[in-house]
């Protein structure tokens, strides 16, 4: 045999024992872990906290569409609320300038009381102060638009950490398959890369209690 060949063969040999080495101490690791967390009690913690990671991410996604959902009716009565603020300014303004004509028509001795006159000149001052009033009110509802922001970035937090569940959940699922042997795996589909299940009873092809643990480490040889 060519040395090439020979070196080649070595390589891969030496390439063979270091993935077995290694997938030996993280199936060790795992039933190390696994044992010493039973003994300690904590193993149902982490299965009803497994069980629980969906219920988790579904939540957080409700949250930031709930949240969405209400920042948009907010806006939206923003706008509404505008619309009401200018026809009111408007009425008030052609209602002001009729009162002045009436109060000018008054004046010239034809029969204004002096009470009349009061109350014509108290009509038009108020109309004069829903004028200021509207710009108040609309200066208030623009902060409340502005404050919407939150969603925007709330939202990104949440979307974030849910993608981060999904990556992990998917990466760890794809490190255990990748490390095992073609030989000693149990059969998987694909349909068992997208997380842990949420409804396990009934099903073969996920862990599910105690039992479970101890029959897929020791199909993996620990």
């Amino acid at each position: 045999m060519p040395l090439d060949a020979n070196l080649q063969a070595v390589a891969e040999q030496d390439a063979e024992a270091a993935e077995d080495t290694l997938r030996r101490r993280i199936g060790q690791l795992t039933r190390t872990l696994h044992d010493a967390l039973r003994e300690l009690g904590y193993e149902r913690e982490l299965m009803d906290a497994r069980a629980n990671l969906p219920d988790a991410r579904d939540r957080l996604a409700y949250i930031a569409r709930v949240t969405g959902e209400a920042a948009e009716k907010v806006l939206n009565a923003v706008d509404r609320a505008r619309t009401v603020q200018q026809e009111l300014t408007e009425k008030a303004d052609s209602l002001r300038s009729r009162w002045r004509a009436v109060s000018t028509f008054s004046s010239g001795g034809r029969g204004c009381t002096p009470a009349g006159k009061e109350l014509v000149d108290e009509t038009c001052e108020f109309f004069c102060g829903v004028g200021s009033q509207a710009e108040r009110t609309n200066t208030i509802l623009t902060d409340i638009m502005m404050a919407q922001d939150f969603h925007d970035l709330t939202g990104q937090v949440i979307r974030r950490v849910v993608m981060l569940a999904q990556t992990l959940e998917d990466q760890l699922v794809r490190l255990l398959i990748e490390t095992t042997p073609a030989a000693q795996r149990p059969r998987i589909e694909s349909r068992d890369l997208q997380g842990p299940a949420v409804s396990p009873q009934g099903r073969d092809d996920v862990v599910s209690d105690q039992k479970g643990v101890d029959d897929l480490l020791a199909s993996l040889g620990f």
